[in-house]
């Protein structure tokens, strides 16, 4: 099982990444499309960087607005899992 960061790690990582918030045991980051077309495109690229992570995001689809909350349910908290997951994500688009 990933053990959960502590928050001076958590807070370094925000440091260096754009848009990626912490709430509470929880990194948020919300995303903005230009259609719905290009927004499911990016919700099917997580989708694929999740099961190869097996690593599943909650993901709120809003039209053109995608909001990804990373957060280790087993740990009860960020974990490098959670961590390396959001970089993916960052990767796979253009919009962050």
């Amino acid at each position: 099982m990933a053990s959960k960061l502590n928050t001076e790690s958590i807070r370094g990582w925000l440091d260096g990444r754009k848009g990626w918030k912490r709430r509470s045991n929880q990194i948020i980051k919300n995303f903005r499309f230009t259609s719905f077309r290009d927004t499911i495109v990016f919700v099917n690229r997580v989708a694929t960087l999740a099961d190869t992570h097996d690593h599943h995001p909650n993901i709120d689809i809003r039209y053109d607005n995608v909001t990804i909350t990373l957060s280790t349910h087993d740990a009860g908290g960020i974990t490098e899992k959670d961590l390396a997951l959001a970089e993916q994500i960052d990767f796979s688009t253009s919009s962050n």
